[in-house]
């Protein structure tokens, strides 16, 4: 039984940072039901990679553990089921620009009227309001204006783009998970519901925390590259190695650098650790060649398992092949019913009681709708004419 155990969730959101916040929420209990356009649904379903049978690989990540109701929510009539299944309803979590709800009917106001209890969050790249509350946007225009792109890169060089979406999953799927978590509690003292408002950029500039405490300290815009930790140090940075891989190496602590100096043999770096910039240049260089007189692996059993903050720098297949990754059980292989054997990330949150835990493969399109609208007393009569209208969408044999 999940932490979350008990929670219900209308989902209307799609392709990433919605569902992958939803996905946390069932991961760890909750029911969490899809509300997708009949026909169409989650535009990630049909995404590139595909899996064996057409499946979405990207849709099949983020949506384990879930259920789909496929309802047409610009009729009346779906409009109607959506607000009888909110009533019953913990949470509402949407991802349509500012006003899109209101114009259907079910924005927050029209919800919290029959169901005073409901968390109801909205998830979008500015937020409900301010002069860009209507502006589209990806991760990179998140991540550019909260100032995490400007601080990516190397020195004298442009912004680099981050390897993961750190807008979209950081600032905000996982706010949104913090904020509706964090509601719920509140509601279990007061019994009050709320709506919140959560901004993707919002969430991404909370991220400055560590760029944005000297700024505010000295007046001094940071520059890339030379920050504390992005380039200044030549004690904190990425290294190659002879094989062409690469060390993290962050020994900003005196004790870890004294260690990496020790097992390399080079006791006159030591000193050099906190030097001025053109000594930092010449310390860089001189890690850099002898770095790269070694492969990977030989410097890793020199360095990896000492007080040193020494480690690889992986690729995606290293990363699930460590073993300690593995120990983790951060790669999970599960059954689907399509696919075959497919596999999975993990659950991060390791709960003493209360693990996450996969239940049940992405839901298909529209897979329990039927089974949903007995849940509210729709006899399978009703559901087949709402069916034929196009109200709702139903694989066949879903519910005879």
């Amino acid at each position: 039984m999940g932490a979350l155990n008990g929670i219900k969730v209308l989902d209307l959101s799609r392709l990433l940072p919605g569902p992958y916040c939803s996905l946390m929420l069932a991961d760890y209990g909750a029911e969490v039901i899809k509300i997708e356009e009949p026909g169409l649904g989650d535009y990630a379903r049909w995404g590139q990679p595909r899996m064996k049978g057409g499946l979405g690989a990207n849709f099949q990540m983020v949506n384990r553990n879930k259920k789909s109701v496929a309802l047409n929510l610009k009729t009346e009539e779906g409009k109607t089921i959506f607000k009888e299944m909110a009533k019953e309803a913990d949470v509402i979590l949407e991802s349509f620009r500012p006003g899109v709800m209101k114009k259907l009917g079910i924005a927050y106001e029209e919800i919290a009227a029959m169901n005073p209890r409901i968390i109801y969050c909205s998830l979008t790249g500015f937020g409900q309001t301010g002069p860009y509350r209507d502006l589209p946007g990806h991760d990179i225009n998140y991540i550019g204006y909260s100032g995490v792109l400007g601080a990516t890169g190397e020195r004298n060089g442009g912004p680099i783009l981050p390897g993961v979406l750190v807008g979209d999953l950081g600032g905000g799927a996982l706010m949104a998970v913090s904020g509706i978590c964090m509601a719920l509690f509140h509601r279990e003292r007061t019994g009050e519901g709320q709506y919140v408002d959560m901004s993707i950029t919002d969430g991404a500039i909370t991220w400055q925390y560590g760029v944005g405490s000297p700024y505010f300290a000295t007046g001094e815009v940071p520059e890339r590259g030379k920050m504390r930790l992005n380039g200044k140090y030549a004690c904190y940075g990425v290294y190659q190695t002879r094989d062409g891989k690469y060390l993290s190496v962050g020994a900003l602590e005196e004790k870890f650098w004294q260690r990496v100096c020790q097992l390399v043999d080079k006791p006159e770096w030591i000193s050099r650790k906190d030097a001025p910039d053109d000594v930092q240049e010449q310390l860089r260089e001189e890690m850099t060649q002898l770095f790269l007189s070694k492969d990977q692996k030989d410097w890793l059993e020199l360095l990896k398992m000492e007080d040193t903050c020494v480690g690889p720098v992986y690729d995606l297949d290293e990363v699930f092949a460590d073993p300690h990754v593995r120990h983790r059980e951060m790669l999970v292989e599960v059954d689907h019913p399509v696919a075959g054997k497919i596999k999975q990330i993990g659950f991060p949150i390791k709960f003493s009681r209360t693990p996450g835990e996969w239940r049940n493969h992405a839901p298909l399109l529209g897979e329990h709708t039927a089974i949903m609208l007995t849940q509210i007393n729709y006899s399978p009569e009703q559901i087949e004419k709402l069916k034929e209208q196009g109200v709702i969408g139903i694989p066949e044999g879903s519910y005879e």
